[in-house]
């Protein structure tokens, strides 16, 4: 046992739900503290960011045949508790970071995209989640974290940074150069995208729901911010290509703005479709699509090398956190609530050990 080696407590704080529904059925509970497997490592949770994704969990959204209980959670920032047999590399209280999406089974570890690996596994999808003050990870599915961020900012990381390359500078392709929309803005996983894509040298148009969004949407590098609730996006970004449309859209809404989306891209453009906040069904102009020879594509997930290149942007100072504020754990009710009331600027964040 490694000297100075911190205590793990035999039970450990965790939110659950034992049934679908809206935000009351997130419960507070006391659960048996993981053992790490042979080749596992015990982290410690320190914080646990908070997608919006985890609240289309929680609805049945989802996962209609999800078991109970089921720790939700895919985010988090931590040190290691504990290693299990066989893992060399790691340190006791060591910095790091479990990957959100990984594969369960070593043998299927190198598959890329990860996702098409027949164990991949969702951390508060598929597996027990972040929710929680501590969560056990193959060692091949953690990184460390050598950013020096305060572990509530790291936390509001790892989803929106490592989907949003995945959509952005993978699936979509965005290169220098390139005008890109990016649907929302000020939501944990638009605010990302926008960095991301003004990291990969790209001018960036974004869309809000209202006036006081704006200033935070500017913050984080859009180039050109648009109101809805008095704007036409299309109109205003035809208006800032010169008529053509975005050479990439990143659409995190779907419903009846996804076709808008298509029609806000130029030809031979991409829209790249990331989620489904306004609705999962679209109606779109198949002749305008085919004569214009657009790209329609979907963005799911991410692979490690994702999350590390866009660790190394932020490491660099091209890619910043973007922490609206913080709850405690047993606060996770009052947490949902705020993020879905869809007036988050940036992410949300949980604290397991915070009273």
């Amino acid at each position: 046992m490694p000297i100075g080696k911190p205590k793990t407590l035999n039970k450990m704080k965790a939110i659950v739900i034992n049934e679908f529904g809206n935000e009351s059925v997130l419960k507070q509970v006391e659960l048996e503290t993981p053992k790490p497997q042979p080749g596992h490592v015990l982290i410690k949770i320190l914080a646990t960011g908070l997608n919006r994704f985890d609240l289309y969990i929680r609805a049945g959204q989802v996962a209609p045949e999800l078991p109970f209980p089921h720790i939700l959670g895919s985010d988090a920032a931590g040190e290691v508790a504990e290693l299990g047999e066989g893992v060399t590399g790691f340190s006791i209280g060591e910095r790091v970071i479990p990957v959100p999406g990984f594969a369960a089974e070593a043998e299927h570890k190198d598959i890329r995209p990860v996702t098409a690996a027949p164990s991949f596994a969702l951390p508060g999808l598929h597996r027990s989640g972040t929710y929680a003050q501590y969560i056990s990870v193959p060692a091949y599915a953690v990184v460390k974290d050598n950013t020096g961020l305060p572990a509530e900012e790291i936390a509001t990381l790892p989803v929106p940074l490592a989907t949003g390359v995945r959509a952005v500078k993978v699936v979509g392709g965005v290169k220098a150069g390139d005008k890109v929309l990016i649907q929302a803005g000020n939501g944990a996983a638009g605010s990302m995208q926008i960095q991301i894509a003004k990291a990969l040298g790209a001018e960036v148009a974004t869309t809000v729901r209202s006036a006081d969004l704006v200033e935070f949407a500017q913050s984080v590098g859009a180039d050109l911010v648009i109101d809805t609730s008095k704007d036409d996006f299309v109109t205003k970004v035809k208006e800032w290509t010169d008529g053509q449309g975005a050479d990439v859209v990143i659409d995190s809404l779907g419903g009846d703005v996804l076709p808008k989306s298509i029609d806000a891209t130029r030809a031979f453009g991409t829209t790249v479709v990331f989620g489904f906040v306004a609705g999962t069904e679209a109606t779109f102009n198949s002749q305008n699509f085919f004569f214009m020879q657009k790209t329609l594509k979907g963005s799911m997930a991410s692979d490690k090398e994702d999350l590390e290149w866009g660790l190394e942007q932020v490491k660099a100072g091209k890619i910043k956190a973007s922490l609206d504020r913080t709850f405690a754990l047993s606060n996770a009710v009052e947490a949902h609530q705020f993020v879905g009331e869809g007036k988050v600027k940036g992410n949300v964040v949980l604290l397991p050990w915070s009273a």
